[in-house]
């Protein structure tokens, strides 16, 4: 009897564009809504005024390279402390719909897969509950382009307490949270080389589990 071969993950780019169209992570039909992580205010709130107090701390203004924009409800916030605010998605209907309805002078929007396509160059790099949704494979490729930045600033929704960083999984609308896991880069099999880590600010989350934690590593 032939072995039975195992169905391939879809393509990431796949899955995302998936979640927006069936609105997985809530919002209206027609609607691309990134979820609550970038809408309940009492984890968003926090978040923002620790990120703003980093930005505003620089003269001249940072370029900023948003790694996983969504529906950008939070770089939004971020532009005016930013001397250009580079946002990228993978979701190609996601991005034109950005160019028309979010058109903005320092900003620009750009579609690209960021564990497959060149980067732009930029101070700080924001990753924002984007790695928590993706493989290993796809992080560890991720985090080889991070030595082009200064800063990164790097948002993951984690276990309390004592955890086991970097479970792998197949990418697409879940996280690590499930297996008790969360993403940390300083951790194997990723190692990014960083001469500074600082957490920023951690909330909990408004699910009940977990807390959403924004660490900012100076890269070295």
């Amino acid at each position: 009897m032939p072995t039975k071969k195992a169905k391939k993950p879809w393509p990431t780019k796949a899955v995302m564009e998936q979640i927006y169209n069936q609105n997985l992570w809530g919002g209206k039909p027609g609607e691309f809504y990134s979820g609550d992580g970038s809408h309940d205010q009492a984890m968003v709130e926090p978040y923002l005024k620790a990120v703003t107090h980093f930005l505003r701390s620089f003269h001249p203004q940072l370029t900023v390279c948003d790694l996983g924009c969504g529906d950008f409800t939070i770089g939004k916030r971020l532009v005016p402390y930013s001397r250009e605010y580079i946002a990228i998605d993978i979701v190609e209907d996601l991005i034109t719909w950005h160019k028309k309805n979010n058109a903005l002078e320092q900003v620009s929007f750009h579609c690209l897969d960021i564990a497959k396509d060149g980067l732009p160059q930029a101070d700080c790099i924001i990753l924002r509950q984007v790695l928590q949704h993706l493989s290993n494979e796809e992080i560890k490729a991720i985090v080889k382009k991070l030595s082009n930045y200064t800063y990164v600033l790097v948002t993951e929704h984690l276990p309390e307490g004592d955890f086991e960083p970097n479970v792998d999984i197949i990418s697409g609308q879940g996280i690590r949270l499930k297996k008790q896991s969360g993403v940390d880069l300083l951790a194997p099999p990723f190692l990014l080389k960083v001469k500074k880590a600082k957490e920023l600010v951690a909330v909990p989350s408004t699910s009940g589990k977990g807390v959403v934690s924004t660490n900012l590593y100076t890269i070295m």
